[in-house]
């Protein structure tokens, strides 16, 4: 599994509100929600990271 990074992110509170909303919708942490969008743009745009063969 790939290290994670911690990092700080400043989201305008509607924003931050309607990603935690999502986020329970969908049975998930709002960090997780957040990694999901994040990946899902990355995919649609062919940017996904390699991902490290053991």
């Amino acid at each position: 599994m790939p290290k994670k990074k911690a990092f700080a992110l400043r989201l305008n509170e509607e924003m931050l509100n309607a990603i935690e909303k999502w986020a329970a919708d969908e049975f998930r942490s709002t960090n997780g929600q957040l990694e999901w969008m994040l990946m899902q743009q990355l995919k649609k745009h062919k940017r996904e990271p390699k991902s490290e063969k053991a």
